[in-house]
């Protein structure tokens, strides 16, 4: 009996990844057509020619621009949020001090914030100082509106950390700072990677920021720089699902390797003491 539970486990589980990956199935046959074999035939046909040419045509429209810069952001604005958001976390749950209880709180109260609330006030700052059309201001507010939520995440893993280890580094000298980067932050290895991966899909799909405060071709990124395919009478729907598949392959590619990691630093930092 445990053997034919097994097996109907398995097959609902099967037919549940079907299902997911049939979108993306979908998606990559209408990369390979034409905008006449997009409307005319059947959604899941196979293209009666493989045009490969489409991949070809975005690439030279620009989307190379727009995928290093999507990359670079992305990157430099999961690197700030998870490294401060870490030493949030190592100041809050190892260290003592009077405010810690009001500094949680306050970070705690950003979690409530819609994040696109604050657009208008952010262009206005950012206009103050000259820092409209600079992709800095994307990271900037990538790494604010996310530290909150990773923060939170971070947190539950730091206080399961046995004190022992700190104790024995103190001992023979360690500093404050030294323990933190050579001691904590590679124990929390699994935490970190559940954290990069959230501040990736958010960072990675994020339209409003980009399409506000950047105007400039070479400063866009891939989700702002899909709308140069789309044409006022034309559009090529063919070159718009090859950019969208250039788009998700990181992120597939993501979850491929940190998947394991993921699942590890959920169930780690849900389990206390």
């Amino acid at each position: 009996m445990k053997r034919v539970g097994y097996f109907f486990l398995y097959l609902a589980l099967i037919v549940v990844a079907l299902f997911q990956i049939l979108p993306l199935i979908w998606l990559f046959l209408f990369s390979l057509k034409s905008n006449q074999e997009i409307f005319a035939g059947s959604p899941f046909s196979l293209p009666s020619e493989f045009r490969w040419e489409n991949y070809q045509k975005v690439w030279d429209g620009g989307i190379g621009t727009y995928f290093f810069n999507s990359v670079w952001i992305t990157i430099a604005a999961i690197v700030f949020t998870v490294l401060f958001a870490s030493m949030a976390a190592f100041a809050l749950t190892r260290m003592k001090w009077k405010l810690s209880g009001l500094v949680l709180g306050l970070f705690m109260v950003g979690l409530m914030i819609p994040i696109h609330s604050a657009l208008i006030p952010l262009y206005s700052m950012f206009l103050s100082v000259d820092m409209i059309d600079n992709p800095w201001s994307i990271v900037i507010t990538y790494t604010a509106y996310n530290l909150p939520i990773t923060l939170m995440i971070l947190l539950g893993f730091y206080y399961t950390l046995p004190h022992e280890v700190e104790e024995a580094a103190i001992i023979d000298g360690c500093s404050i700072h030294r323990m933190f980067f050579r001691i904590i932050l590679p124990m929390t290895t699994p935490i970190m990677a559940t954290t990069v991966v959230i501040n990736m899909i958010y960072n990675w799909n994020e339209f409003v920021f980009v399409n506000t405060f950047i105007s400039s071709e070479k400063y866009k990124t891939l989700t702002v720089g899909i709308q140069n395919f789309i044409g006022q009478y034309m559009t090529d729907w063919g070159a718009i699902g090859a950019t969208l598949i250039i788009s998700v392959l990181p992120i597939i590619i993501a979850f491929i390797f940190f998947s394991n990691k993921v699942v590890e630093g959920i169930s780690s930092s849900a389990v206390k003491g």
